[in-house]
């Protein structure tokens, strides 16, 4: 029973997903919706949220792992935080403290994952936040180039179909 509950709310986070053409990761408006579109009560917001968390772990492992194939040591420079230093159930509580504050509410959630680990490790506020003022340079300017490409791009096929019809 457990498992179809599982399944369904997955599908229907799945969907709500979707539903987000324009939108390349998910963030601090992803995560607080959870509760409210999830109608299995605490315990079904808790595996959604932790479920999220491990696919992001997991990827990240994956991708750390052909690096370190390829290359050992740019791979472990290049995946040296360390992001198992909170367990998923606090990563989560850090996460949800986090994105209380409406002004991180566009960072991506994996940007966030390594904000709250930094918190826990004690690193120092001027580095926290300079990670945080460039995670929400980075996320706004690649937003902006995705807008503009789009824009670009239906402008292109616009001249295209109409400078097709004129010949």
């Amino acid at each position: 029973m457990k498992i179809i509950i599982t399944i369904i709310l997955s599908i229907n986070l799945f969907s709500q997903v979707l539903e987000k053409q324009n939108k390349l990761l998910w963030d601090g408006t992803d995560w607080n919706n959870i509760e409210k579109r999830a109608d299995g009560g605490t315990r079904s917001i808790y595996q959604i949220k932790s479920a999220y968390i491990s696919g992001l772990l997991d990827g990240r492992l994956y991708y750390y792992l052909k690096a370190w194939a390829k290359e050992r040591g740019f791979a472990d420079n290049l995946y040296a935080d360390k992001l198992d230093y909170l367990t998923n159930k606090e990563t989560i509580r850090q996460l949800d403290r986090f994105y209380s504050d409406i002004l991180m509410t566009y960072v991506p959630v994996v940007s966030a994952i390594i904000i709250v680990h930094m918190e826990a490790e004690q690193v120092s506020k001027k580095t926290i936040d300079l990670y945080i003022d460039q995670t929400k340079f980075w996320i706004n300017e690649l937003t902006i180039n995705m807008e503009k490409d789009k824009m670009h791009n239906l402008l292109n096929q616009k001249q295209k179909k109409y400078s097709g019809n004129k010949r």
